[in-house]
């Protein structure tokens, strides 16, 4: 259970993502033959919901079962999921059915109650989270697994003693109220029922006396405006004392409605009124998304060498990860210059653009020019040729350096190469992994406080 609870805790063993990329390939016997013989948590937890989905529920079962069988609580959360989905209801909600000392825990309340709706048990699950409606998350959790379940009136009537609460709260003191939120609930619930006129009303009589504390409650109160169309009352709301919080819904609003040109007119405008960085990262990443790479690079630019440049570059980054080519050319543009305090990132895209156009040699010079901001530069160069196609000379290099992470790396290389169960073999077990990250967690601290331990 140790182990197990190390698995979860730290995403060790097979992760997810290699877990989803074995079955993505069609290895759902490699998958579940590694959590029989290696107790690996992640392969018997998505070998099971992969085996659900063909039908398999006792084969599905089989697999979680040596889990569950030591009381493990996420084994057995997933054992009764595969119960409830054979038809087993009882036996799924008896499984997991909180004890009278659970039922004082939110946590146990909301994963039962979301397990209830599924079983069709809908008033049972409402009943089991009233006694904790005073959580302003749990009231979210009654309103996220009641839609849609015919309890809509209740779920209400349930909510709207919290919003006035929450009103008299704020009418005292804009910041003395943790129950906010239920504002937005009863608008949402009143949306739901087609009230859309009155959650409309109640939620912008709020706004206008100012009985909100946070932007959470005018941003909700702004997408309201939005789903339904509320375009001038939208326009006013956003071209006020609220501009910085709600422009960008104002003007993806208009884009919805086919109207793109007015929505960038009135950022440009927002921008030459008010140089806010957030209006730039609206308009930048908008124009990207419309395959205007330059024009969103000079809207962008006059923030790249701030500080606080995170909100204008990268979102332009991001997207062109998988995009190599315009990734180098906005990494190339004159106007995409170091930016403070942040060079380092450059290096990174660099080599990773370039690995990524097949540029191998050239992608590996960025790296051996610039270590310092890569933890193994070894690593890096192994990542950068499997990048650029060469899987075969990446195996090499990371069997040379044969540590954990290595064949950790070594996993992805094998399986893009076919080789799907020499891949589960080369990858180190859950011991050796916690073994290592102990080994790295002892290494001792130099005065400024980086690791006493060579980088290579």
């Amino acid at each position: 259970m140790d182990d197990l609870s190390w698995q979860v805790g730290n995403c060790g063993g097979l992760p997810p993502r290699k877990v989803d990329l074995l079955l993505e390939r069609g290895h759902l016997d490699l998958v579940i033959r590694a959590a029989e013989e290696r107790a690996e948590w992640f392969c018997a937890e998505r070998a099971a919901q992969e085996l659900c989905l063909r039908g398999a529920f006792g084969r599905a079962n089989e697999v979680v079962e040596p889990f569950a069988a030591l009381g493990w609580r996420p084994a057995l959360w997933a054992k009764a999921n595969v119960l409830l989905r054979a038809g087993r209801t009882n036996e799924a909600l008896d499984l997991v059915r909180p004890d009278e000392e659970e039922r004082t825990s939110e946590y146990a309340c909301r994963d039962f109650a979301e397990l209830l709706v599924r079983a069709g048990h809908v008033d049972e699950a409402v009943d089991l989270l009233v006694p904790h409606l005073g959580g302003w998350w749990i009231r979210s959790v009654l309103v996220e697994i009641t839609e849609g379940q015919g309890r809509d009136e209740r779920v209400l009537e349930l909510i709207a003693p919290h919003a006035e609460t929450a009103r008299q709260a704020l009418e005292k003191n804009r910041w003395a109220s943790d129950d906010e939120e239920a504002l937005v609930l009863q608008a949402r619930m009143l949306e739901r029922m087609n009230r859309t006129d009155e959650a409309i009303s109640v939620l912008g009589a709020d706004i206008a006396v100012k009985r909100y504390g946070t932007q959470n409650t005018l941003t909700a109160y702004a997408e309201l405006l939005s789903r339904h169309g509320q375009l001038d009352a939208l326009r006013e709301l956003a071209t006020g004392e609220h501009a910085h919080t709600v422009l960008d819904i104002f003007a993806g609003a208009l884009r919805d409605c086919g109207r793109a040109d007015e929505a960038e007119t009135v950022m440009r405008e927002a921008i030459a009124a008010d140089d806010w960085g957030g209006y730039r990262a609206w308009l930048s990443a908008t124009l990207l998304r419309d395959g205007r790479l330059d024009d969103a690079i000079v809207v962008a630019e006059p923030g790249f060498s701030w500080y606080d440049c995170s909100n204008l570059l990268a979102p332009l980054v991001h997207p062109l990860l998988d995009r190599p080519e315009e990734l180098l050319h906005l990494l190339d543009h004159p106007l995409t210059v170091p930016h403070y305090g942040h060079e380092e990132f450059r290096h990174w895209w660099r080599a990773f653009a370039l690995a990524g156009l097949g540029r191998a040699e050239e992608a590996i010079a960025v790296v051996e020019a610039h270590p310092d901001p890569f933890d193994d530069p070894r690593l890096v160069r192994a990542e950068l040729l499997s990048t650029a196609g060469h899987l075969a000379q990446a195996e090499a290099e990371l069997r040379d350096l044969g540590t954990v992470k290595a064949r950790e790396d070594l996993f992805e290389v094998l399986v893009e190469q076919g080789r799907a169960a020499e891949a589960v073999t080369a990858h180190p077990a859950v011991t050796e992994q916690r073994a290592a990250r102990a080994k790295t967690a002892s290494v001792p601290l130099r005065e400024d406080g980086y690791s006493a331990e060579p980088p290579f």
